[in-house]
């Protein structure tokens, strides 16, 4: 069974960083899809930041030039910087790895960025 478990949520100020971890299953992350995604109080679950294997990332308006998302093919953990926070980022953060017709959640880390 894959296991995806984030950490590196917390309560920061707005204008503050974090820096979100998920390590992987070698099996999943050299060869799936990985991502970031993020739920808010009332709101869907909406898409942050992709990576491929080949490093192509793709990221939502609202985190463009804030947000960066990577991957350590070494160590097989999938990162998201998170600069310049603002309270309209609060939310909990979900890792995610799809492989094929697949896909895998973590349980979630929460970010609470104050005003």
């Amino acid at each position: 069974q894959v296991q995806l478990v984030e950490s590196g949520g917390g309560l920061v100020q707005a204008g503050g960083f974090l820096r979100l971890s998920c390590p992987a299953p070698g099996t999943i992350f050299t060869s799936g899809l990985m991502g970031w995604y993020r739920q808010a109080p009332g709101k869907q679950r909406e898409l942050v930041a992709t990576i491929a294997t080949g490093g192509f990332t793709n990221y939502a308006n609202s985190v463009k030039g804030r947000f960066t998302v990577s991957r350590n093919n070494v160590n097989n953990t999938l990162y998201l910087q998170m600069n310049s926070l603002k309270p309209g980022d609060t939310a909990d953060y979900y890792c995610n790895a799809e492989r094929g017709f697949a896909t895998w959640w973590g349980p979630g880390t929460r970010v609470t960025v104050s005003s």
